[in-house]
């Protein structure tokens, strides 16, 4: 995707898809700045990316809480001082938090999931904006979700947060538009990550026994591959997917490397996007009754 040169904010790249993502660029030869929160894990990851450096990439460190503000702040000043700019923020940091019913779950950790996921991405895309819209171009990918397109019982602060990050990415991708920034939002797949760890150590009393059924054959058959989310995440950080904005693609079901044959057609469409549905969607007749 000729990413050599290109630098990129990486959130929640410790380990897990952020890991995987970082790997991906750092290998193609981009500049990467990686964050987390937990300080051993980070400086584990940095070491494992420089081994695979090549040609000009290089890969910058910094432990930052995405939830926090001047936290991030700090991360997006210290990657433009330190890889000389910045063209693209992949927000991949967020948690699923409390699991169980509503009423049951711990206010402070339903909190804190809005903070992380919701809020800590509104925070990344507030602090790189202003610098995009110097710079006149700029990439902002947001890692979404199941939780943003269908209900998610027993995960309700993770559901809440992830469609709102969706709708926040289209209202966004409006606001910048002028300015050349493409802004999107991506379902990554059912991933064998930490967070699966999570559902299956919470056990079915705590998320479900449907959802928890689905996590042990997710176990078993290996999930979705990692290469195909970091595929989608590097189209959309490369000059191929120029115009492409406020949109939600799933990595595993859309058709998005050929969405740049299509991209007029695209502007003018509602396609990959989340919108209400009416019964006339539906072929229902239903407005007749009033």
């Amino acid at each position: 995707m000729n990413l050599s040169g290109c630098c990129v904010l990486i959130t929640g790249a410790s380990q897990g898809l952020g890991f995987e993502i970082a790997k991906h660029f750092v290998s193609e030869g981009a500049r990467v700045m990686i964050c987390a929160r937990d300080v051993s894990n980070l400086l584990s990851a940095k070491n494992e990316l420089l081994k695979i450096a090549v040609n000009d990439a290089q890969v910058f460190s910094l432990t930052a809480d995405i939830s926090k503000k001047d936290d991030v702040e700090r991360l997006v000043s210290e990657s433009i001082s330190r890889m000389g700019k910045l063209d693209v923020l992949v927000a991949n940091a967020g948690i699923y938090g409390p699991k169980g019913c509503i009423e049951e779950t711990d206010w402070e950790e339903w909190s804190a999931a809005i903070d992380i996921n919701l809020k800590g991405t509104v925070l990344q895309c507030r602090s790189v904006i202003p610098y995009f819209k110097k710079q006149g171009s700029g990439k902002i990918i947001i890692l979404s979700g199941g939780g943003a397109t269908k209900p998610m019982p027993f995960l309700s602060a993770y559901a809440a947060s992830k469609a709102g990050v969706v709708r926040f990415a289209e209202t966004l991708a409006e606001e910048v538009s002028e300015y050349h920034i493409d802004v999107n939002t991506i379902a990554p797949g059912s991933l064998n990550t930490r967070l699966l760890g999570e559902i299956l150590e919470a056990g079915p009393q705590k998320v479900g026994e449907k959802f928890y059924a689905s996590a042990l054959q997710q176990q078993e058959n290996g999930g979705t591959a990692f290469s195909i989310p970091v595929s989608l995440c590097s189209f959309l950080a490369s000059s191929k997917s120029n115009g492409i904005t406020g949109k939600l693609l799933s990595a595993l079901w859309d058709p998005w490397s050929k969405l740049p044959e299509l991209i007029d057609e695209l502007k003018r469409s509602d396609i990959y996007t989340l919108r209400r549905i009416i019964p006339s969607d539906r072929n229902k007749s239903w407005d007749e009754m009033l």
